[in-house]
């Protein structure tokens, strides 16, 4: 902890003075944007607003200030995830008899997990002691057959010298095979003793139990779900949690091991946690999936439209509050929240100060504008943001502040902004083309 928070406030974190700096630019930026930007969302399709014609363009206040500006900080998916896994493959051969735990179930280290069928284990181990004694009979015996030609060697005539040393060492050969059967056959026994010996598996961490096998399951049958061997029993370590996070190839740079990062819950943005990327994993790719984590595969089976992304991995400070599978969204740390910023803050191009005294949004109330008043609280100016302690929330749909908007006028989601008028264009298209046509035009 004391390296994380040294990191913290040293080069992981930028300096007040370059925070401001930034805070100012964003600041015109977000000012330039919206000079630019309120024209086109309160756009006029005919009319007048009593008549309902006119259109403002509406999103979440949580869109207006997080995704889609320009100066905001890129998020990346990602899914609380355990520090820490233990699993138990399946010895070869052997058979599973008792399984003590299930799916879900909390262990602690040393509870017993299942136990293995010994009656198999103990008849091995009795025809591997059998074979053990008559490999060490055979040995004697050759041993007895090298003693007694080296003897008759020793009376033969010497036309039948060659001949004896012949089979003297051919007996060599074959006691030092015999040896050597000897020791594979003492590993086999050893092996079975222990396996005997250890008939009971335990766990070795304290954690919940994510997936559990089946009694008749064999070794060569275990999977983990992507084709390749897996463990026949899988703990996850309870007590400390990390972050698994997918981003994509083209923002992966971005993204460096050792550097701060914020955690937004995804139910609440306001609850966050903060830590540092302790990994990214670029030796493994894949296309993400919705739980943050990277998974094979491409858009259309080809790999043409494939979009390539890499699993990242968050050391958390605290992670108290999160619970294991929980989804967040995950930021890199730039000072953004260095202030310590409560409650819900708007950019001020979004707020009505025509009446100073009374501050209000243009909020959508079932398909129709309306003015809703606000109170103010605290104004950052290097931001240009004023926070909003009453009268609003994250999911209401506002549109930005701007003289032409009036009670009443229809309102549409932000993401259909530009279709009205496209399709406006392709009927003067349609209507010139068909003048042409009949070589002759409107008046």
């Amino acid at each position: 902890m004391g390296d994380e928070s040294k990191r913290r406030t040293g080069s992981g974190r930028w300096s007040k003075k370059k925070i401001y700096l930034t805070a100012s630019i964003g600041g015109a930026i977000a000012a330039v944007c919206a000079a630019v930007l309120i024209p086109v969302l309160t756009k006029h399709t005919g009319g007048s607003g009593q008549d309902g014609d006119n259109t403002a363009y509406v999103q979440s206040v949580s869109a207006w200030m997080g995704a889609g500006d320009a100066g905001t900080i890129n998020r990346y998916s990602g899914l609380v995830d355990s520090q820490d896994t233990w699993s138990v493959t399946l010895e070869q051969d052997q058979q599973v008899k008792d399984i003590f735990v299930t799916q879900g179930q909390e262990v602690r280290k040393g509870d017993r997990l299942f136990t293995y069928n010994t009656e198999k284990l103990q008849s091995d181990l009795d025809q591997a002691n059998i074979d053990l004694e008559r490999m060490q009979n055979e040995k004697s015996s050759i041993s007895d057959t090298i003693s007694q030609l080296t003897k008759e060697k020793k009376s033969a005539a010497s036309a039948d010298q060659a001949d004896y040393t012949i089979q003297i060492q051919e007996q060599q050969l074959a006691l030092k095979q015999k040896n050597l059967d000897i020791q594979s056959k003492q590993l086999d026994v050893s092996k079975l003793n222990e396996n005997i010996k250890n008939s009971t598996v335990t766990s070795q961490i304290d954690g919940v139990v994510k997936s559990v096998g089946s009694q008749d399951q064999s070794q060569e049958a275990v999977y983990d779900g992507s084709g390749t061997s897996g463990a026949f029993i899988t703990i996850i370590k309870t007590g400390d949690l990390r972050i698994k996070g997918s981003v994509n190839e083209q923002n992966v740079a971005d993204l460096t091991e050792g550097a701060p990062v914020i955690v937004h819950s995804r139910v609440s943005d306001q609850q966050t946690w903060h830590g540092v990327i302790e990994k990214v994993d670029t030796d493994q790719a894949g296309q993400a999936g919705d739980d943050g984590s990277a998974n094979a595969g491409s858009d259309d089976g080809s790999g043409q439209n494939s979009s390539t992304n890499y699993t990242f991995y968050v050391k958390l400070d605290d992670s108290k509050g999160l619970m294991l599978g929980q989804h967040v969204f995950v930021e890199p740390d730039q000072g953004q929240d260095s202030a310590g910023r409560q409650g819900l803050w708007i950019g001020e191009y979004l707020i009505d100060m025509t009446d100073p005294d009374h501050p209000a949004v243009w909020i959508d109330k079932n398909g129709k504008l309306a003015r809703q008043q606000i109170s103010l609280g605290s104004h950052d100016e290097d931001l240009m943001e004023y926070e909003v302690p009453q009268g609003l929330s994250a999911d209401d749909q506002i549109a930005a502040a701007d003289p032409s908007l009036e009670e009443g006028m229809k309102t549409a989601p932000m993401s259909q902004e530009g279709e009205e008028g496209d399709q406006a264009e392709d009927g003067a298209e349609q209507v010139n083309e068909n003048n042409q046509e009949g070589g002759g035009s409107q008046p």
